[in-house]
């Protein structure tokens, strides 16, 4: 049986693999904020186990068994973020840890018991998709980050790139929320922030670094000058 920190390491992996196509060792340290010694420690108990594919200095891969593993984590992870968030009235910046506990208990057959209570949910408080109980795993919507929308646009956030702790503290003193309707008003060059109104007319300029961690659909789009 899996203990939570194997889980986890495959967790991060296949995150990694869906971002960058290519896990490294390096990557791993960052993403799970620890030492070398102690993911190569783990990737060669991975390996052993029949879950990764590793050599020293080559990418690291889940084979099919780690990568079941990973998305079974996964889909509990988010099935219980949209469980704090609808049914105990967590907000969308505190569940996140309370998911990293509760990934690690219960079963299939509970995960599709939380599931079907759910409603089948396809994605989680911070618009991530929730894999399948058959695995499946694809977003499937044609997102963007708000830094490389235009004047004119409109948009509606869909998605968060950052969904830590304080990034989402951060949209929430900005009143910005899933689901959310801005028009682009002004975009400015010199620093990448943009003015943007919302539905009830008030308007507020967003940094760079907000708007490249915010992920939209394009509702509405007008081509730019020439």
């Amino acid at each position: 049986m899996q203990t939570i920190s194997r889980e986890d390491y495959l967790k991060a992996i296949l995150k990694i693999e869906e971002e960058s196509g290519s896990v490294s060792n390096q990557a791993l340290v960052e993403k799970l904020n620890t030492r070398p010694a102690s993911v190569t420690n783990m990737l060669r108990t991975l390996s052993d186990a029949g879950w990764v594919q590793h050599e020293a200095y080559k990418a690291v891969h889940l084979t099919a068994s780690g990568k079941s593993i990973a998305l079974s984590t996964l889909r509990r992870h988010r099935l219980w973020e949209v469980f704090l968030v609808e049914k105990l009235d967590f907000s969308w910046d505190e569940v996140h840890q309370w998911a990293e506990d509760l990934e690690h208990v219960g079963d299939e057959e509970l995960t599709n018991r939380l599931d079907a209570f759910l409603g089948h949910p396809a994605f989680d408080p911070h618009g991530d998709p929730i894999p399948t109980a058959q695995g499946q795993w694809s977003d499937g919507r044609n997102l963007l980050p708000a830094s490389l929308t235009v004047v004119g646009d409109r948009i509606q956030l869909k998605g968060v790139v950052d969904s830590g702790e304080e990034f989402l503290q951060h949209l929430n003193s900005l009143d910005i929320k899933l689901g959310l309707i801005l028009e682009v008003l002004q975009a400015l060059d010199f620093d990448g922030s943009k003015t943007v109104k919302w539905p009830d007319g008030r308007e507020t300029s967003l940094s760079k670094q907000t708007l490249q961690n915010m992920l939209v659909e394009r509702l509405e789009f007008q081509e730019r000058e020439q």
